[in-house]
């Protein structure tokens, strides 16, 4: 009897007299006193093996409770990757030099910049580099509203030349789709090539990838987000999946 006393004492001050307060009628038990603790406890967030898992105050929410981000490319395996595109874009234009790179907003045209700066590291000039607004030339302007306009700038004639569109996630294709008919309204180029710094996957039309930096499967349920240094505070490459 003494000894379940000694207990009884013990406990009590490990748990706290307001802890034994805060437990609902009917409830006994140490188990049920902790369990009251642990849901009044702050929000928290744990980053364990390259998972960011925010955790809801409130309680289970089924329709957003947990989102989970992993890395799939740090900025030096970034920096690489646009070298290695850099290398394969010299190569497969050798017969005409005279390329010209355009960035499609908002995350290829940092990129584009980019790869022309790592193009006239290697070669001594640096080609002409250009941005791309695809927002009137969407497929899904009924549904999305008026896009916000950002302002294209091509500073060279395209006709009869090669052109190198930039993005940094190709994923349905419909951007790139877009992207070719407002490159049309600029003139005829020789030939139009394609370069992403990933390929997600889960095409919907017929288009491919000239250069691809990083294949990263994934599934319709994941999204794919870069950071640039030019737009955010670092660059990486994020992996962001909701749980069920």
């Amino acid at each position: 009897m003494r000894a379940w006393v000694v207990w009884v004492r013990m406990l009590w001050t490990e748990i706290g007299e307001s802890t034994f307060k805060s437990v609902p009628r009917g409830w006994q038990g140490v188990n049920c006193a902790r369990t009251v603790r642990k849901r009044q406890r702050a929000p928290c967030q744990i980053r364990a093996r390259g998972f960011l898992l925010t955790e809801s105050p409130s309680g289970p929410d089924p329709s957003d409770l947990w989102q989970r981000e992993r890395q799939v490319l740090d900025g030096e395996q970034m920096r690489r990757a646009l070298i290695r595109i850099a290398h394969e874009i010299l190569e497969g234009n050798v017969r005409e030099p005279d390329i010209v790179i355009v960035g499609i907003y908002s995350g290829g045209a940092p990129l584009a910049h980019r790869l022309a700066d790592f193009i006239a590291e290697f070669e001594g000039a640096r080609p002409p580099v250009g941005q791309l607004d695809i927002g009137l030339y969407r497929d899904d302007l009924r549904r999305r509203g008026r896009p916000v306009m950002r302002p294209t700038n091509i500073p060279v004639q395209i006709e009869g030349k090669p052109v190198v569109l930039v993005d940094d996630v190709l994923f349905t294709g419909r951007t790139v789709r877009a992207a070719l008919d407002a490159l049309n309204d600029f003139g005829r180029p020789s030939r139009v090539q394609l370069a992403v710094l990933i390929d997600r996957g889960h095409r919907e039309l017929p288009i491919r990838a000239d250069y691809v930096g990083r294949n990263i499967p994934t599934s319709r349920a994941e999204e794919v987000r870069v950071r640039l240094s030019e737009m955010d505070d670092c660059d990486e490459a994020l992996l962001v999946r909701r749980a069920p």
